[in-house]
């Protein structure tokens, strides 16, 4: 087992800190606004699967995937629960490129920035081979102007113990420029900013990019 899916794997035993049951703000605009229109959906580190329910109650044909088989088991119980269909896989994302199927909508929430810097070119280059063409991106991580970050000059934050995640959990925060940077050289970037993003009862700056494939 890596050391990833091990530190996911014990967060979803006792409940992940940053699930939560409603949809982000940022996610609704774009389906309500019709930007995304009813599709195929990757919804990446799906976690215990309420945002892509959500998609799924608004007809889009849904598939998450997790590293975390305890996140997933909790993911189909939920949807059972509600009655709505959706095809859950663990699968770790650096696997992405196994994925035989194509999308017309892929988001990830709060995931890149648990993705090793020098492994995110292949992570984006993955993404665009799923992706229809003129299909869409969503991504949403933790900007290094975060308060808790405290690292100047990199990127790397190692939690500390006391934290709701384990000690010695890696997250890279991103400056707003290396996203753009990152992102630009394979997609259409149709709206950036920062965000204020939640993860349970914490606030945090988020880096939001909805992009197109060429």
């Amino acid at each position: 087992m890596s050391k990833d899916k091990e530190i996911f794997e014990k967060i979803y035993e006792v409940g992940a800190v940053w699930t939560e049951s409603k949809p982000p703000k940022e996610l609704v605009n774009l389906i309500e606004s019709r930007k995304i229109k009813l599709c195929k959906v990757l919804d990446i580190g799906c976690g215990e699967g309420f945002y892509a329910i959500y998609l799924a109650s608004k007809d889009f044909e849904v598939t998450g995937i997790d590293i975390s088989e305890n996140a997933i088991k909790l993911a189909k119980e939920n949807a059972t629960k509600e009655g709505i269909k959706i095809k859950f896989m663990q699968m770790d994302v650096v696997d992405l490129g196994m994925v035989n199927d194509e999308f017309d909508f892929v988001f990830e929430w709060a995931v890149l920035h648990h993705i090793i810097p020098k492994q995110r070119q292949k992570y984006v280059n993955n993404i665009k081979s799923i992706l229809n063409k003129r299909g869409k991106y969503l991504s949403v991580c933790f900007n290094n102007q975060n308060p808790d970050f405290g690292a100047k000059g990199k990127n790397l934050r190692i939690v500390s113990e006391g934290s709701a995640m384990p000690a010695g959990t890696k997250l890279y925060y991103s400056s707003f420029e290396e996203m753009k940077q990152l992102f630009g050289q394979h997609f259409n970037i149709i709206g950036a900013k920062l965000i204020q993003m939640t993860t349970g009862s914490k606030h945090h700056i988020g880096n939001y990019f909805f992009m197109e494939k060429p």
